[in-house]
């Protein structure tokens, strides 16, 4: 038999084998044998890595080209997942389908995933912006919150603001938008669009706000307190706003939002910002803080409301 120090590159070593160093049959195939057998194990073990590497190149995901990757949960016997309470169809079909003529806002609440949300839909009116004065007084209001935020250093809008066509600010601090361009309401999340250059066109409005749910899908912010907050909201083509009723981050309101079913969301000022809606009996559901309206607060010139009349 060889020495360890003759065996090629070729040939494998079999132990606990012996044979008779005269015997033909061994010295003549033993070699040639170890060869082909090398052969044969290099080419299954090079069929199998090639498998593997397909299947779980098969397997993978493009993260860049999805905006989330979602995993299953298994079941779980002690701990069972909870569908959201408070779903779409509890509040959804009922609410588009008010049958009183005069403008008003249909109010009701629901709860989702332990947060109390009221939602607020306007119907037999027309959205716009209002910067400025707020009468608390006019009747012609049927729902009425802030919109866009204003610095604090020097009291300008945050973002792109357009009202009735004039162009008050430019520029993309956040990337949510809404918009109302010839009567269509649009809610969505771009870094440009075209949309602001329409409002201007046609006399309609526009304005920037942080982004809660874009094409059902959550949106993360930076602000990571808890407070009362606010959305302007579309469904299914339909438009309607929605408040916490407790003081929530802006993750778990967002995910509230998509958990309703929300296609699309952006945010409007919370806290103890003031705010009504008038329902069909004409009762006033009002939210905030009012003291500063009658106590001749001194609101900074740029403060501002999205109205629907």
């Amino acid at each position: 038999m060889n020495d360890v120090q003759e065996i090629r590159d070729d040939e494998i070593r079999v132990l606990g084998i012996t044979a008779d160093e005269g015997d033909d049959t061994f010295q003549s195939g033993g070699r040639r044998g170890c060869t082909w057998m090398s052969l044969l194990v290099a080419a299954v073990v090079c069929v199998a890595v090639l498998g593997m590497a397909w299947f779980f190149d098969s397997q993978s995901v493009d993260v860049h080209a999805v905006d989330a990757i979602v995993v299953e949960a298994e079941p779980s016997f002690f701990e069972p997942e909870a569908a959201p309470v408070g779903s779409r169809e509890e509040w959804y079909a009922s609410g588009i389908k008010s049958l009183a003529d005069k403008p008003h806002t249909e109010v009701m609440d629901t709860m989702i995933n332990d947060i109390p949300l009221r939602i607020f839909i306007p119907h037999n009116a027309v959205m716009s912006l209002q910067r400025d004065y707020l009468d608390i007084e006019d009747t012609t209001i049927v729902y009425v919150a802030q919109a866009a935020d204003i610095r604090a250093d020097n009291g300008e809008i945050v973002g792109a603001f357009v009202i009735k066509g004039e162009p008050l600010t430019q520029g993309v601090s956040k990337l949510g938008y809404c918009a109302s361009v010839n009567g269509e309401i649009h809610i969505g999340m771009a870094k440009s669009t075209d949309l602001f250059e329409q409002a201007v066109r046609m006399g309609g409005c526009f304005f920037r706000q942080y982004p809660l749910v874009h094409n059902g899908t959550l949106v993360e912010n930076e602000p990571k307190g808890k407070s009362i907050r606010r959305s302007v909201c579309k469904l299914r083509g339909q438009v309607f706003m929605v408040e916490t009723l407790s003081r929530e981050s802006f993750h778990d309101f967002a995910q509230s939002l998509v958990d309703l079913g929300v296609d699309d969301a952006v945010y409007l000022v919370g806290s103890y910002s003031y705010g009504w809606a008038i329902d069909s009996e004409g009762r006033r559901h009002e939210f905030g803080n009012k003291s500063p309206y009658l106590n001749g607060y001194t609101f900074p010139e740029n403060i501002n409301y999205i109205v629907w009349r």
